[in-house]
Order: structure tokens, then C-alpha cells, then sequence
């Protein structure tokens, strides 16, 4: 098992409740992949440097995760798929 943290953005477009209805949904995806979820942080709501998408903001979420190498293969398509999902970077946790 190896340690990720995975960063994700979601449209500032969403309200508050499709916007906890993507992050549960986004997390049920890692949960039935057998991801571990060690830690969650909200950003919130950020603007961009430069636009994305043509958007200028987007709302952060950062997890600390625990996962086989091919564990993410699933969350990475499908937030691929996803227009609510802006961007996501997975990377190897060194903690």
C-alpha cells in the first residue's frame, strides 16, 4: 500500500449542496476502489492564476490517501468524464 494526496477542483458553479453531493459521490468512487481516505481538507473557494476551463475560480479539496498502486485508476477516468471536476493531480505522499 502506498501513501497519495489527491487534489481535486470543482466548478464555482456548483451550490453548496451539489457541490457536497459531487464530494460524496467523488469519495464513494475512492472508498469501492478499497482507498483509503486518511485525511480531508476543504479549501474552499479559490481564484485561479490564470483561467481554467474559462473559469477563474474553482473550489479545493485536498486528501491524504492510502492505495495499491492501481487504486486511483477509476477516480482518474471518471473525474476525466466529470464537467464538474475543473482539475485533479494525484501524487506520492512522502509523509
Amino acid at each position: 500500500m502506498r501513501k497519495y494526496e489527491l487534489m481535486y477542483i470543482l466548478s464555482a458553479a456548483l451550490d453548496e449542496a451539489a457541490r457536497k453531493a459531487e464530494i460524496e459521490k467523488l469519495h464513494g468512487i475512492l472508498t469501492s476502489s478499497n482507498v483509503t481516505i486518511r485525511e480531508v481538507k476543504e479549501w474552499g473557494m479559490r481564484e485561479f492564476a490564470s483561467p481554467m476551463k474559462k473559469q477563474t475560480k474553482g473550489y479545493y479539496v485536498i486528501l491524504k490517501l492510502t492505495s495499491e498502486p492501481n487504486g486511483l485508476a477509476e477516480f482518474e477516468r471518471l473525474a476525466r468524464l466529470n464537467t464538474n471536476v475543473i482539475r485533479y493531480l494525484v501524487t506520492v505522499d512522502q509523509d
